[in-house]
């Protein structure tokens, strides 16, 4: 890896992928994850609702083992499941574990797999750094608890990353609605403003405030929406629209995300 690929000369940082995070990581104190679509949106849901969330690679076999062991429910691919049955959707989630919804079967414990933004953030499970996710729905939220993070050596170093797609061919597909996740994390800690962000960083922000009064439609037509709009999840996109609805800071303490706004 190339000394000048970690833009270690800033304080915030981004980049794209798991590559993208090894680079990022070896000097930083925090390592923020987004995935627009969908899982750190229904991560957010999930939290909402009190629920702790379990990140998992891709891989449902042994997903639906691993949340056996822990006494919670595994979510299935989104095109695969059944009416009522929890998947990536963050629909699905709100209406499992919300106000009416069927939490009283599906407990408090729930075991996300994705294979972008869940197996990620369970990659970086042992990396030593603070691992947290953040979306539209909690842009603001996550900025306001990293920017109260001052320690004795000043704020933290943050490498803010954005999960993407994958091509075909298993190669990251870089994705508009992480860009923009990532440019409103990134715009709610100044990096418009501050020396201390990168250059790659500066434009995530600039490219979030360019967007930011047409954010519907853009995850709409964007390809990852679009995607989704076109195989019937069309409402999974509008809430992940949701531009700072949610108060929740998932924090990754030991196998978990719980919420560490509190």
């Amino acid at each position: 890896m190339l000394a000048a690929h970690r833009q270690g000369a800033y304080r915030l940082r981004f980049d794209w992928g798991p590559t993208g995070a090894a680079a990022l990581i070896e000097d930083c104190d925090v390592a923020v994850v987004v995935d627009v679509l969908s899982f750190t949106t229904t991560l957010t849901v999930a939290l909402d609702c009190g629920v702790s969330v379990y990140p998992y690679r891709w891989d449902p076999e042994s997903a639906a083992g691993y949340a056996a062991e822990r006494g919670a429910t595994v979510a299935v691919g989104r095109s695969r499941a059944v009416p009522g049955e929890v998947s990536l959707s963050p629909g699905s989630v709100r209406a499992a574990f919300g106000r009416g919804g069927l939490a009283d079967a599906g407990g408090n414990r729930l075991v996300l797999p994705s294979p972008n933004g869940s197996a990620l953030c369970f990659g970086l499970a042992d990396a030593g750094v603070d691992v947290v996710g953040a979306s539209l729905r909690n842009a603001t939220a996550v900025a306001r608890w990293l920017s109260a993070r001052v320690g004795p050596a000043g704020p933290p170093r943050v490498a803010v990353v954005a999960a993407g797609e994958r091509w075909p061919d298993g190669a990251i597909r870089p994705g508009l609605e992480d860009l923009l996740g990532a440019g409103a994390v990134l715009r709610a800690l100044g990096a418009l403003e501050a020396e201390a962000a990168s250059p790659e960083a500066r434009a995530a922000a600039e490219a979030f405030a360019a967007a930011e009064g047409d954010l519907q439609a853009r995850l709409r037509d964007c390809a990852s929406g679009r995607e989704l709009v076109d195989k019937g999840f069309g409402d999974d996109v509008d809430i992940a629209a949701e531009l700072d609805t949610s108060a929740v800071v998932p924090l990754l303490r030991g196998e978990a995300f719980v919420d560490a706004s509190s």
